[in-house]
């Protein structure tokens, strides 16, 4: 019987993890938009919302959402004390210049040196365009990409070149599955973290770029297992 692999809640949490605090921070489509509900009670964090918002809290709770505020899937979120609105202008200057900490998206695939493909799988009917995706990969200070390690069918999403059309080249910096934390470096991609019940080997299985390691490689820490 296959092994459980983290749930995307899972993996939200454990990427909540990686936000320091006083951090200003964007979170894009998919299990990204799950990361805000997991930031420890600690740690402040700044979302940036391209809608306008800086200073987004988790999503609203049932019965309490106010549809005139919402992230930029359409979900209704809270704010956080001082929270401020601006132009969607105003936004994506923020995201092209370089004025957040970090970036994190979906990916779809990502390679050995760090490209990232995230917005259109080939042959796929009504894909929609790049968006913003682009502007946030390159102009992030650092990016951490969140997905399953693989696709639906088994294929790997790690793999040495991507065939996908490409969102930004070199741009990743970490990537977090439901099977590993691996960061991107001019060495390689460095096996940081395992999901519990895994194995380095394991893991390795199922990426198509050689992953380097330590001999001891520790499990992910998560809160709810």
């Amino acid at each position: 019987m296959p092994k459980a692999r983290l749930t995307r809640e899972q993996i939200a949490e454990r990427a909540a993890l990686e936000l320091p605090d006083g951090a200003y921070v964007n979170l894009g489509w998919g299990i990204p938009n799950l990361i805000a509900a997991y930031v420890p009670k600690d740690v402040v964090v700044y979302f940036h919302s391209e809608n306008g918002i800086l200073g987004m809290g988790p999503r609203a709770k049932a019965g309490e959402e106010d549809y005139d505020l919402v992230d930029a899937m359409k979900v209704p979120v809270t704010l956080v004390p001082g929270a401020a609105y601006f132009s969607q202008v105003d936004a994506h200057v923020m995201t092209r210049g370089g004025h957040l900490d970090i970036c994190i998206l979906g990916g779809l695939q990502v390679s050995e040196r760090g490209d990232l493909a995230n917005w259109r799988v080939p042959g796929a009917k009504g894909a929609g365009g790049i968006g913003g995706a682009m502007d946030i990969s390159v102009g992030a200070e650092k990016l951490i990409v969140t997905m399953e390690h693989n696709s639906k069918d088994g294929q790997r999403k790690i793999v040495t070149a991507c065939s996908y059309p490409l969102t930004a080249i070199e741009c990743v910096n970490t990537i977090i599955t439901d099977l590993a934390v691996i960061d991107v470096t001019t060495d390689g991609l460095v096996l940081r973290e395992v999901a519990p019940g895994f194995t380095p080997e394991e893991v390795q299985e199922q990426t198509e770029p050689k992953l380097r390691c330590s001999e001891n490689v520790p499990e992910m820490a998560l809160r709810t297992k």
